[in-house]
């Protein structure tokens, strides 16, 4: 795509690939640049570098915004383990990542915020989101849970509410998810055409045999948890590259480490904090005994009153390294290293629609293995046999419920109500949606195996008055989440019916005879005498209207009326 004069928008601009990627649009253009960062000072600081290296560019071209995008607005400037402490602010992360996403959900939601404000046209994604999610460690969260469970069980004073909170809030998983979601809806709401997504391999290329951990285990759990989260971002974004109405999506994965930002010589500092040295001289030791202790404010220690400097190579957001460190995992056959600049630039041509051969979407579109000619050669034949089993027991093939979701269930039913009481789309189309209404009641009332199938299932049947429903003593709709027992209001009966209810209602038949005349109406716009391969459903493919197929149907309403068809072979 054209940049020029489109707003750009960098997450995690402040950092080594972000402030690269910045740099690389320069030539292109932009209309503007936002740059974001979890810190204000680091969200400023990167745009002061870019407006001092860029005078011409304008005040008000680089753009500084600062917060924690994987939360709510009103938490994005307050530290995790604030939000973790305090009851309330950490009900808000619990709901906002286990309830169903709602518009108010996504409203209050950061991502929203900030793209709402800016509508970029071109999202640049260089946080390292595998990382701010598994290192949340949910393994030590864990296992601080089961301490208070065993604590819990003998009798003891347990902190389990809090840990188990801290545990809900810590899941991968869920986190991750909600991110995608609500990062492909706010897109898809603000006209963003075109996500880069700057992942990780987790393990700078490296395999299992890593020799860098986070703990004693060899590979780490929590190193492991970074992959693991890195590669099932990767699958949610495939999923979006094959989503009609998401922006293009693009996927560059460095293996290796990403380096360098400054060398110098300095302080050196840990989280922001300077690295204060200490001594304990050889007649100061502890005996060792039965135990040692992993934290003791008793040992003796003698201040030297000075901090650590050294000279350092500073790598950006994965901190600073000694030339030891450094060379360590840069040597041949280690993890080496990829400059930000030759990130950024595959960056660059990916988004002006070059092949670089670093989008992990489209490596993956490319060897995934797509529908064959061979399925698709005896498709036809498996739908016949099972044509013939259907006749040879007198049954009909509708509906198991396994499949999901339980709209698919419903739709089939309705359809084969349909076919049971007026065979084609003409008649259906003819009927006043009233009396399709009443006829439907009647074949339910007289085919009690019907009757008997759809309720077994878990799929209620509302009846045309709106007000009494046959169903077994479990249903799929609405879903069990907690509560037993839900209030019904208009609007929710609407929902469940819609989603997983067979509805004979009026105003559901009239959808059933505007569906038919839609199909009826495009088959009618095909110029007679049109043979050719552009039209895949012609008269002949709906049978000329005689009959209705239910899964034909019910396809065609996924793809079509529902905008759920494949875009990619």
């Amino acid at each position: 795509m054209d940049i020029q004069n489109k707003s750009v928008l960098v997450l995690g601009g402040w950092g080594l690939v972000g402030s690269a990627v910045c740099r690389q649009m320069m030539p292109e253009k932009p209309k503007r640049i936002i740059v974001t960062s979890l810190l204000e000072h680091e969200a400023k600081e990167a745009v002061e570098t870019m407006r001092r290296e860029y005078p011409h560019a304008g005040k008000n071209f680089f753009i500084p915004w600062w917060g924690n995008i994987f939360v709510r607005h009103v938490l994005k400037d307050t530290p995790r383990d604030e939000i973790l402490q305090n009851v309330a602010s950490r009900g808000m992360l619990i709901d906002d990542l286990l309830d169903e996403l709602s518009m108010p959900t996504l409203e209050r939601s950061s991502i929203y915020q900030l793209l709402d404000k800016y509508k970029p046209d071109i999202v640049v994604d260089c946080i390292n989101s595998a990382t701010a999610i598994a290192y949340q460690d949910i393994f030590h969260t864990a296992r601080e849970v089961r301490k208070a469970l065993q604590s819990a069980k003998s009798g003891k004073e347990s902190d389990l509410f809090d840990q188990t909170e801290r545990l809900l809030a810590a899941l991968y998983i869920p986190q991750l998810i909600r991110h995608v979601q609500i990062l492909y809806r706010t897109m898809q709401l603000v006209g963003t055409t075109t996500y880069v997504k700057i992942g990780t391999s987790g393990t700078g290329g490296m395999g299992l045999n890593i020799p860098y951990t986070h703990s004693e285990e060899r590979p780490s759990s929590v190193l492991l948890s970074k992959s693991s989260v890195a590669g099932a971002h990767t699958m949610l974004l495939f999923l979006m590259g094959r989503t009609p109405d998401a922006p293009i999506t693009k996927e560059i994965k460095p293996t290796a480490a990403i380096a360098w930002k400054k060398i110098g010589f300095g302080e050196i500092k840990k989280r922001g904090k300077a690295i204060e040295l200490i001594d304990c001289p050889p007649d100061k030791g502890i005996k060792l005994t039965n135990t040692l202790k992993l934290l003791d404010d008793g040992i003796i220690v003698e201040p030297t009153h000075q901090t650590l400097h050294s000279v350092f190579i500073d790598t950006g957001e994965n901190g600073v390294f000694s030339r030891g460190e450094f060379e360590a995992i840069s040597t041949p056959g280690q993890m080496e290293f990829v400059t930000p600049e030759e990130i950024a630039e595959s960056v660059l041509f990916e988004i002006k629609g070059g092949n670089t051969g670093h989008d992990i979407i489209n490596a993956l579109d490319n060897a995934t293995l797509a529908p064959t000619y061979r399925a698709g050669f005896m498709f036809e034949a498996a739908l016949q046999e099972m044509k013939r089993l259907e006749q040879k027991h007198k049954t009909q093939s509708i509906a198991f419920e396994f499949l999901g979701p339980p709209r698919l269930s419903k739709l089939l039913y309705e359809a084969y109500l349909l076919k049971l009481a007026y065979g084609g789309f003409i008649e259906v189309v003819k009927t006043p949606a009233k009396a399709i209404s009443a006829r439907l009641d009647s074949v339910l009332r007289e085919n009690a195996q019907v009757r008997s199938q759809i309720i077994s299932i878990g799929i209620p049947i509302l009846l045309p008055d709106g007000k009494t429903l046959l169903r077994g003593p479990k249903i799929k709709i609405p879903p069990y989440r907690g509560e037993n027992e839900l209030k019904i209001t208009e609007k929710s009966l609407n929902a469940w019916a819609h989603d997983g209810w067979v509805d004979l209602r009026t105003k559901n038949m009239e959808h059933w005879k505007s569906r038919f005349q839609i199909i009826m109406d495009d088959v009618q716009k095909i110029p007679e005498g049109e043979t050719s391969s552009r039209q895949l459903r012609n008269s002949a493919y709906w049978e000329s209207f005689k009959e209705i197929d239910p899964g034909k149907l019910v396809g065609w309403i996924f793809s079509e009326e529902e905008k759920g068809k494949r875009m990619k072979a």
